[in-house]
């Protein structure tokens, strides 16, 4: 072979190996910037429960993400301080292999606020929940209640309270089957005072991002509160037409949510 024709075969080699370089380059860079796309993507979720309630109204929401591929856990928190369900919140997310989802329902919501903070939550869910500030406890923000929109509590018993046996179905359950909803009343778990008052002092929605479900036919707390302290948080917003117990009466849309959080990706704060 002549030296001209050598040295153009050995420029086409050249480009050809560089060619290769720029697609593996390139390929290589859509490996990476889908893995950074998918880092939001969680399986982990610890669900809280709120007052009067315990974690077994949580089933049909559970069965629903663990169909879905998700590992689940809900903390059955004693709710006798604001302090011990903080404590075991955080034992349960420690518990998980990787990032996790936190949610939380009515005073649950003021749990994941303080309990949010821990390094492996990666997002909140609000389910018609108390997001509260630093400082804030659910009894602060109950005593400034407009006239006639506090739940019917009874009168503190032994420093735990219940909400009126006889109202509860109309203002908790109000969408759920009235069978249930008497169950649920007939079953309430007693609310301690000191998880009534319990002050929150790390905010973890000033850092993480969140959603919020906002109930509009909800007689415990009320839309608009749970609307100011959606906007507050920063919260990704969704409504929905039901009670304060949309896990049990709207469990696909409860899912949902926290299934859009653990999807993301999310913008950090």
């Amino acid at each position: 072979m002549s030296k001209p024709m050598e040295l153009k075969a050995g420029l086409q080699r050249a480009c050809w190996r560089a060619l290769s370089v720029i697609v593996l380059i390139l390929a290589a860079g859509v490996f990476i910037h889908a893995q950074a796309k998918n880092t939001h993507n969680v399986k982990d979720v610890v669900i809280v429960h709120g007052a009067f309630a315990d974690g077994s109204g949580w089933q049909s929401v559970y069965r629903i993400l663990i169909r879905q591929g998700y590992s689940v856990t809900v903390v059955q928190n004693p709710t006798i301080s604001l302090g011990d369900d903080v404590a075991r919140t955080k034992r349960a997310i420690d518990a998980q292999d990787g990032p996790v989802i936190l949610v939380g329902h009515s005073y649950g919501g003021a749990v994941i606020s303080q309990a949010g903070s821990d390094p492996k939550v990666v997002g909140l869910v609000f389910i018609a929940a108390f997001a509260l500030e630093n400082g804030e406890s659910v009894g602060s923000l109950l005593k400034n209640s407009p006239p006639g929109e506090a739940p019917p509590i009874l009168a503190p018993q032994d420093g735990f309270l219940l909400l009126d046996r006889d109202k509860f179905p109309a203002v908790f359950a109000a969408d759920v089957k009235p069978e249930a909803a008497e169950f649920m009343a007939s079953s309430q778990v007693p609310w301690g005072l000191a998880a009534l008052n319990g002050v929150v002092t790390d905010a973890a929605w000033k850092t993480k991002p969140s959603w919020y479900l906002l109930t509009t036919d909800d007689h415990m707390i009320p839309p608009d509160a749970e609307r100011s302290m959606a906007k507050r948080a920063g919260s990704k917003v969704v409504d929905i037409k039901a009670s304060h117990a949309v896990f049990v009466s709207h469990p696909d849309a409860v899912a949902s949510l926290i299934e859009q959080a653990a999807s993301g990706p999310a913008d950090p704060k």
